[in-house]
């Protein structure tokens, strides 16, 4: 039995409708139109809407652009006298999940509504297990279905395997820490300690005791002896992160260790063998700096044995969504709030953004947009900055009626609706550069709505 909202204009065909659906096993309620249904469906929840295609005012296709508008996802059957394939096309690329042409006998209704319900369910199963899925998952986990994840990970599985040194080249916020966490993981060393240190976050007077550690009195404030991060991490791996700000003076030193695997405590006159794995990570072209003296040539050659390129953000994008929904879902565990998913113009915006400050980027962006919703579906609205970028140009000032005090401001010099509403959506354009996809999602619309308001006479871009 399903919930089914009905929605026809003739009273008679409505009453019809109604007894089909309740003698199949259905829970019916019946309206009259468009406004009634969107009023019905924004208080109550149900499994399905039937509806007429031509009604007087607003009609079914009107019916599916507010249900998007309004974030109300519930799938729509539509019902029609004018059976043709133009209007069953245009029916599902609006989001119907089935379409009906009258008359139809009862046997044809309740197949009809059986596949509508299969599919809903199979959506809805998708996107729980999306959401599972990226529960799933631990923090140490690489996200990513793209071929350049593929690829990455399979470097990974195989520098996993040997004990060359790893050099993990890529932007910063690209997860090179993880992959190096992973390749520790996939390793025998598993077992064994995973110690990070962040050459360019050492203190500049301690660094050598951090990395080799020191015995008791080597230097005023030494009151025991320390053990250095090599030491610390025998029988397992350290990860030399950012080695590329590593003082040009201790590289000579770092080299020795990795070249004869010991090493001297400051202060120290004794050898101590170590057996670490090492992998580094540089934001940096390591090769540019040994060309420019910043960077020991010799050093760079030991620890790019087995290099991988950490591919940014933009260049696999098809990994967005997965990375969304984990960010999202982890997000919304932790603040206790609940999060069903995205709106699809919330994941066009997610999608065309180029992400400079790659996962981390999108990582932060996730999270503020969940703090600042109020409602479990997050809307495009949330990511309006996304496709503002850091320098709006501001150019919705030239539209008559407005002139932009500032990048991103709209002054108004009258609160005509109309005149209004064609320079917020003369503005959307600007922002989205002409991208009507980007725009829509701005404003809150669906593509259709707003490709029919710049067909009105004197709106922009129209």
């Amino acid at each position: 039995m399903a919930k089914i909202l009905c929605v026809d204009d003739d009273a008679a065909i409505r009453g019809v409708l109604a007894k089909l659906l309740a003698r199949m096993g259905h829970e019916v309620h019946a309206v009259e139109g468009v406004l009634p249904a969107l009023q019905a469906a924004s208080v109550e929840t149900f499994d399905l809407v039937l509806t007429d295609w031509a009604m007087p005012a607003l009609t079914g296709m009107d019916l599916l652009e507010l249900f998007k508008e309004q974030g109300i996802e519930v799938p729509v059957v539509m019902l029609t006298a004018f059976g043709s394939i133009d209007n069953a096309v245009a029916a599902i690329r609006a989001g119907a999940v089935n379409y009906l042409t009258k008359p139809f006998e009862p046997a044809q209704l309740e197949l009809c509504l059986l596949q509508a319900l299969d599919i809903a369910r199979l959506r809805a199963q998708n996107a729980r297990l999306l959401r599972e899925s990226a529960v799933r998952r631990s923090e140490h986990e690489i996200v990513g279905e793209s071929a350049a994840v593929r690829r990455l990970l399979s470097h990974v599985a195989a520098a996993a395997t040997s004990r060359a040194t790893v050099l993990l080249e890529g932007e910063s916020g690209t997860g090179k820490e993880l992959l190096a966490r992973a390749i520790h993981e996939q390793s025998d060393r598993a077992r064994g300690p995973f110690l990070q240190i962040n050459c360019a976050a050492m203190p500049e007077g301690l660094i050598e005791s951090t990395l080799f550690g020191h015995e008791k009195g080597a230097f005023t404030g030494a009151f025991k002896r320390m053990l250095g991060a090599f030491e610390r991490a025998d029988g397992g791996t350290l990860l030399l992160d950012e080695v590329s700000e590593m003082r040009l003076d201790l590289q000579p030193k770092l080299l020795r260790v990795l070249q004869e695997r010991e090493f001297q405590r400051v202060g120290g006159d004794h050898q101590i063998r170590t057996d670490v794995r090492i992998v580094a990570t540089t934001n940096r072209d390591l090769a540019r700096s040994v060309e420019a003296g910043h960077f020991r040539q010799d050093l760079y050659y030991r620890l790019s044995v087995f290099p991988i390129r950490v591919p940014p953000l933009r260049e696999r994008k098809e990994d967005v969504p997965l990375l969304a929904y984990r960010f999202a879902t982890r997000a919304a565990a932790e603040a206790g709030k609940p999060f069903q998913g995205f709106s699809e113009g919330a994941m066009d915006l997610l999608r065309a953004h180029d992400w400079p400050g790659n996962v981390r980027e999108l990582q932060h962006t996730v999270e503020r947009a969940l703090i600042l919703a109020t409602q479990p579906m997050l809307e495009a609205h949330l990511f309006a900055t996304l496709a503002a970028g850091p320098h709006p140009t501001g150019r919705a000032g030239r539209a008559s009626g407005a002139v932009a005090s500032e990048p991103d401001a709209l002054v108004l010099r009258t609160l005509e609706l109309d005149v209004v509403e064609r320079l917020v959506i003369q503005r959307a354009l600007d922002v989205a550069q002409g991208n009507r996809t980007r725009a829509a999602a701005l404003l809150g619309l669906d593509v259709r709505t707003l490709r029919r308001k710049l067909n009105l006479p004197g709106t922009a871009d129209g």
